[in-house]
Parts: C-alpha cells; sequence; structure tokens
C-alpha cells in the first residue's frame, strides 16, 4: 500500500461567535453557515443555552463557529440558567476572533440590542453585524437606516430561512479572521478529551496517566464540574487531557451546576482531537454511552473506546477481552471501527495499552493515500461491485482526491451525486477501511458533481 503520514502539525482554527438577544435567529443562521442542522441534545431542554461548537470552512479558512444562548439583560439575577446563559455568551464574546452580532430586522432595534452591542463593545473584538429574517424587500431596504446608528459598520442582510446572504456573511467573516500563524506549529499538542457518565472513572483515568493526583477522585458522582486541561509529555510528543464532568442522561433535573457541567463536558468534545469514551466494563455500554459516542463521531472526532473497571471484570473471569471488545461493538455498530481498550484506572492494570493505542489512531487521523492508488481502489471496487442504478442513470465515479486529512476527507467527483444511495456509500467507505488504516477515525465522503470540479464550489446564497 502507498501512503503517506502527514506530520501531526496544525494551528488551531480561529473562533467565530454568534452573538445577540434571544429569539433572533441564531441558531438558525448557525446552522445556515455550517450546512447542516448541527444535533442537539434532545434529553436537554434550552442546550443552546450554552455555547455549542463546530468547524465551518469558506475559501479554504477553517474556523470554529460558536453558536450562544441569548444576551438579555432584563434577566433574573435569581434565575440561575438564564444567568449562566449570559454569562456563556459573554463568555464565547470575550474569547473570539470575530464576533457576529445578529439583530432582528422584522423587528427592528430595540433597546435589547443596544445592550448587547454594549458588551461587545468592551471586548474591543472585530464585530460584524448581521440582520437576521430579510425575507422581503421591504425588510431589506430597512435594514441600513434602522440598524447602522449600533456603531458596527454598514449591515448586512440575511436570511437563515432561505439563505439569502449568507454568502456574503462568511466573505466577511474570512475577511476579519486574524492571519494564520505558521509559529503555532512549533508546539504541536494532541488533545485528548475524557468523556463518560458520572462516577465512570475520568478523573481517576487522569490521574493514572499524570501518575500524580491531579483531579479530585471521589465515589461521588459529580465531584468533577468543569472541564479541566492537563499537559502529558509521552514518547516525545505533547498532549493535552481534558477531564470532563460526567454527562447525565437528563442533566437538567440535576441542578444548574450540574446542567452546565454537563454541556462544558459537550463542549470539550468539539475542541479535542481524539475522545476516549470510558464506560464501566462491568456493564458494557448504556444508552447514553451510545449518545456520548454518536456526539463524537457528528463532531466528526477520533474515537477511542475505554472499558474500565477492568480488575472487577477479570475477578468474574467470564469473558475475554476479545469477547467483550465483539460485544461492544454489537451493541454500538455504528461505532464498530473505534478500537476498545481494557484497563483499570485505580489499580494501572493494562494502564500501558492506551497511550499506545493514542498514538496509532494519532497518526491515522493525518493518514494521507497516494491519490493514484485511491483511484485505483475504488476503480476496481466500483468494477467488481457496480453501484445501483438510480431513476435509469448509472451513477459514474470520475475522480477522487483527499484533499484533507485531521480526519481524512476524500471527495468524489462523480456526475450526479443524487445518484448515491447510503448503502453505496457505505460500501466505498467499507472498502478504503479494508484497505488502508484507519482505525478509531470517521471518514468523510464528499460526493460532488462535474459542475463543482475546477475549484467552483457551490455558496450559500
Amino acid at each position: 500500500m502507498t501512503e503517506a503520514l502527514a506530520p501531526s502539525l496544525r494551528v488551531r482554527p480561529a473562533t467565530v461567535a454568534v452573538v445577540g438577544r434571544p429569539n433572533v435567529g441564531k441558531s438558525a443562521l448557525f446552522n445556515r453557515l455550517l450546512g447542516q442542522r448541527l444535533a442537539i441534545v434532545e434529553d436537554t431542554p434550552g442546550v443552546t443555552r450554552d455555547r455549542l461548537y463546530a468547524l465551518a470552512e469558506w475559501r479554504n479558512r477553517t474556523f470554529t463557529l460558536v453558536d450562544t444562548g441569548g444576551i438579555d439583560a432584563d434577566f433574573d439575577p435569581l434565575d440561575a440558567i438564564a444567568q449562566g446563559t449570559r454569562a456563556q455568551a459573554e463568555s464565547a464574546a470575550r474569547d473570539a476572533d470575530v464576533i457576529v452580532l445578529i439583530v432582528d430586522a422584522q423587528d427592528g432595534l430595540v433597546a435589547a440590542d443596544q445592550d448587547v452591542a454594549d458588551i461587545l463593545r468592551r471586548t474591543r473584538k472585530p464585530v460584524i453585524l448581521a440582520a437576521n429574517k430579510v425575507e422581503s424587500p421591504k425588510a431589506a431596504a430597512s435594514v441600513h437606516a434602522e440598524f447602522s446608528g449600533l456603531g458596527f459598520g454598514e449591515p448586512l442582510g440575511v436570511s437563515a430561512l432561505h439563505g439569502e446572504g449568507t454568502g456574503d456573511l462568511l466573505d466577511a467573516i474570512v475577511d476579519k479572521l486574524p492571519p494564520e500563524d505558521p509559529a503555532a506549529l512549533e508546539s504541536p499538542e494532541l488533545a485528548l478529551a475524557l468523556i463518560g457518565q458520572p462516577n465512570v472513572g475520568k478523573s481517576s483515568l487522569l490521574n493514572a496517566l499524570l501518575n500524580e493526583e491531579r483531579a479530585i477522585v471521589s465515589d461521588v458522582p459529580g465531584t468533577t464540574r468543569d472541564a479541566i486541561d492537563t499537559l502529558l509529555q509521552w514518547s516525545g510528543r505533547t498532549f493535552r487531557l481534558i477531564d470532563t464532568a460526567g454527562v447525565y442522561k437528563k442533566a437538567n433535573q440535576h441542578g444548574p451546576i450540574e446542567y452546565y457541567s454537563s454541556l462544558r463536558s459537550l463542549k470539550a468534545i468539539s475542541r479535542s482531537d481524539i475522545v476516549l469514551l470510558l464506560i464501566d466494563a462491568l456493564k458494557g455500554p448504556t444508552n447514553q454511552d451510545r449518545r456520548l459516542a454518536g456526539i463524537a463521531l457528528e463532531e466528526r472526532k477520533a474515537l477511542i473506546i475505554v472499558g474500565n473497571k477492568y480488575d472487577l471484570v477479570r475477578e468474574l473471569g467470564e469473558y475475554s477481552q476479545p469477547e467483550l471488545a465483539a460485544e461492544i461493538h454489537a451493541q454500538m455498530p455504528f461505532a464498530s471501527f473505534a478500537p476498545v481498550t481494557f484497563l483499570s484506572a485505580l489499580t494501572k492494570r493494562r494502564l500501558q495499552s492506551l497511550m499506545p493505542l493514542v498514538e496509532r489512531v494519532a497518526h491515522n487521523l493525518d493518514r494521507r493515500i497516494a491519490t493514484a492508488k485511491l483511484n485505483t481502489i475504488v476503480r476496481d471496487a466500483v468494477l467488481a461491485h457496480p453501484p445501483p442504478i438510480q431513476s435509469g442513470k448509472p451513477l459514474k465515479i470520475l475522480y477522487v482526491s483527499q484533499p484533507q486529512t485531521h480526519p481524512p476527507l476524500f471527495v468524489f467527483h462523480v456526475n450526479d451525486p443524487e445518484l448515491v444511495p447510503a448503502s453505496y456509500r457505505r460500501f466505498i467507505e467499507n472498502t478504503l477501511r479494508s484497505e488502508f488504516e484507519f482505525e478509531g477515525v470517521p471518514l468523510t465522503l464528499e460526493f460532488r458533481s462535474r459542475r463543482a470540479e475546477g475549484g467552483h464550489e457551490e455558496r450559500p446564497r
């Protein structure tokens, strides 16, 4: 197999925060700019009260887009959720490189918009003003006169509902992004997020890896209440370990502290490279474990499943490690490519199995396949198993390339992307996995029509 391993060096993307008062369409615009409806935690009402992170790409620049809860100047100071929502939104604005202030073109300028603008001025960050809900010529005509007084330049009229103006907004965002800093490559890190249900042993694993009591460990669930970053040097490489609070199935029923702790844990996934999902090896994966694994893969993060408390399983002696791993994959078929390792964070038994596995998956994240070899493999697979005929038209795969790693992205130039059924997409992915080493890594397969060739990609309207 002809393939190359690109060095695991990359610049952390700039951050763009979408901010505004409640109910101006921030989340709808967030989804529109991403080109997808980002999954929201169904069991937890009000997820957008906390920050939601996702990677976006435009004009060959990748940046982190942050959706925030509404900033309400009239919130009840005794309402912990409202207070936390405002604090999270303000924190996102302070941490961002660029801020997009969303106002409602249909409501016009209201006092709450002025309050949000005052807060953003204090950040001294570049602010782009976007007037949402411009679905009519009348609304578009009034945007300049209505909002230019906020002092953030010419407002951009957009429609999250129909997509109008979002291309211009993305152009404005990219123009204000700070230049990529090559010096950031001199100190490469790999971020590992330790996630799982409460009391599954995340802090114990952190302490075991560091060989010191860096995090408080208790039998009481919820001892860890925020994501804690710690650096680990291993085999000449720097790893950032993110210890997180346990994610409750219904965090809002455990009080505001646990609610926001759970949301911060989910946020930690978005800023990691590899997710270590800890499960109780005695109990096996639960519905909550499957949900967390699904979130990690939706975020396009590498995934390793860690069966903790293996010392107790070993005492029972009923199943071998391969049998346990096979059962875990059977219960989580969507993550069947994720490796499974068993250890005891408490006794450190088999602890040495984890970091070599992390290193292997990290290499897979940056694996780049030679274009000629890639096209040969795909062509042979298509000849052996031709795609089904859709609407009387055959699918033709003209050319395949891998423009991106971390995680790998494969672009298939075809005669018509609508002719690719989900089953054939899975067949192509399984072919790539069988031919090349991508253990633990999600693969993105993007099918583009010939019209998108030559670098002219479709853009939001």
